[in-house]
């Protein structure tokens, strides 16, 4: 008989979508559990809540996953018949406050497409492939697993959209903007043949690894924090732009294929500023002649 926990990744996989890296989180976080207060399988309230202290030292962040990890795990042992109950309300509730996203102000994007350009002018495949990728990333809102596993078939010849496969083997589509078609075309001049990877690597893809030193690299050349650069905070930068721009949620939501808009919402709090002004832009009263309220009230 498998084991619990594989029948469980593999409904993940067949029934939801999961993807490898959310696929090897869940199993980490489970085998984690099951290293601390045994099998997973027999254990009861009393194991579970067990793992309170157990997991102090963790952020409340990482005490949700992997609460949420156990309770998912529960709940599919009760619906396949193989418990008749659920100890997972034992298990620690952590208070939790989702983070801000890390920002970039225009002139730092502006800073660090200066050097990756200047840098690409001299022709040499590496510095040009950098372009390309920095270019995706800022321009089209890609996250790092998605861009690197770019395969060849997924540019477009004359239609300025990206094909690209998302979270749980969702696919979308996304804008490619001019420079971005500029820099890719100036890449596949260059590009290595052999390989059905955009941007091909040792007989696979460049690695988010890879990518993220490139960018750390780029970062203290142009004279930025290199802290402060990584391929996320790239796809952060996109979005908040983009939102400061006018940009609707909605659409901001299928960009960046979230598949909640609860997701795409964070960004609202990046620049309250830039959505008060757009409410009093925007909004038809905005145009009205008539007075405030307050001088109707109190007329001077």
């Amino acid at each position: 008989m498998p084991r619990a926990i594989d029948s469980f990744l593999a409904m993940l996989a067949a029934e939801r979508g999961a993807a490898a890296n959310t696929l090897a989180a869940y199993r980490r976080d489970l085998d984690g559990a099951e290293n601390l207060i045994g099998d997973l399988d027999c254990a009861g309230p009393d194991d579970l809540a067990r793992l309170g202290s157990a997991w102090s030292g963790f952020a409340p962040s990482s005490v949700a996953r992997k609460s949420s990890a156990l309770r998912q795990f529960y709940g599919f042992l009760v619906d396949e018949g193989l418990r008749k109950d659920d100890p997972s309300p034992a298990l620690p509730h952590p208070v939790t406050r989702r983070p801000l996203p890390k920002i970039l102000s225009h002139e730092q994007v502006e800073a660090l497409f200066l050097q990756s350009e200047t840098e690409a002018e001299s022709g040499i495949p590496a510095t040009v492939r950098l372009l390309a990728l920095l270019e995706l990333l800022y321009g089209s809102g890609l996250r790092a697993t998605e861009l690197v596993s770019l395969p060849l078939a997924a540019v477009p010849r004359d239609a300025p959209l990206l094909t690209v496969t998302g979270k749980g083997g969702q696919a979308r589509l996304v804008p490619v903007s001019r420079r971005a078609k500029a820099a890719l075309s100036r890449w596949l001049a260059l590009r290595p043949n052999g390989s059905k990877f955009l941007f091909p690597s040792r007989g696979k893809h460049i690695t988010r690894v890879r990518l993220f030193q490139m960018l750390k690299d780029l970062a203290v050349r142009a004279g930025l924090p290199a802290e402060r650069i990584s391929p996320h905070v790239l796809r952060h930068a996109f979005a908040t732009h983009l939102l400061e721009g006018g940009a609707d949620l909605r659409v901001l939501q299928t960009l960046l294929g979230h598949a909640d808009i609860a997701t795409t919402q964070i960004y609202t709090h990046v620049n309250s500023a830039r959505l008060v002004a757009l409410v009093n832009e925007r909004h038809p009263l905005a145009a009205s002649c008539r007075p405030p309220l307050a001088d109707l009230v109190n007329p001077s």
